[in-house]
């Protein structure tokens, strides 16, 4: 049974199931900490909480960070993000054994991981990687000025 259709941030979604749950004290003590840190309803935390959970439970190794661009899918231990790796699986034109050669620093269990979350979320990585692929040094100049190198002229017209 659909409830009803709406449109989130441009996006048309279904509308979530009411559901019970029972939460020990502690666990919704930590929920609120959460809301206390980050904003947000009890709701949109626990969602989100529990949504990463679902995620690290499915590609173990992986876990979430939080860094400039929000919160992002990390191989656990290492401060690198999958989408880093599976940018570089493109750029190899998808020869997983090169990714060792390109990290040498990772174990084979790391990468792995790393492919796995890619597998079993492209979507969200994918939509990263273009987002990466996207900032040129033009485009970081025209929008952080203060960011271009001394003695590096802005393009014609800027």
């Amino acid at each position: 049974m659909i409830d009803f259709v709406h449109n989130v941030n441009g996006r048309w979604r279904m509308a979530a199931r009411a559901r019970g749950i029972r939460l020990p004290e502690e666990v919704e003590e930590e929920v609120e900490r959460e809301m206390r840190l980050r904003g947000g309803t009890f709701t949109e935390v626990a969602v989100s909480l529990l949504r990463e959970a679902v995620r690290m439970r499915r590609a173990p190794g992986i876990v979430f960070m939080d860094g400039a661009a929000g919160r992002r899918a990390v191989i656990a231990g290492t401060g690198l993000d999958v989408w880093e790796v599976a940018a570089q699986l493109r750029e190899s034109g998808g020869e997983v054994e090169e990714l060792g050669e390109f990290f040498p620093w990772l174990s084979r269990a790391q990468i792995s991981s790393a492919l796995a979350y890619y597998e079993l979320y492209p979507d969200e990585i994918d939509a990263r990687i273009e987002r990466e692929e996207s900032w040129t040094p033009e485009r970081l100049w025209s929008e952080h000025p203060f960011m271009r190198p001394r003695g590096v002229d802005a393009p014609k017209g800027h």
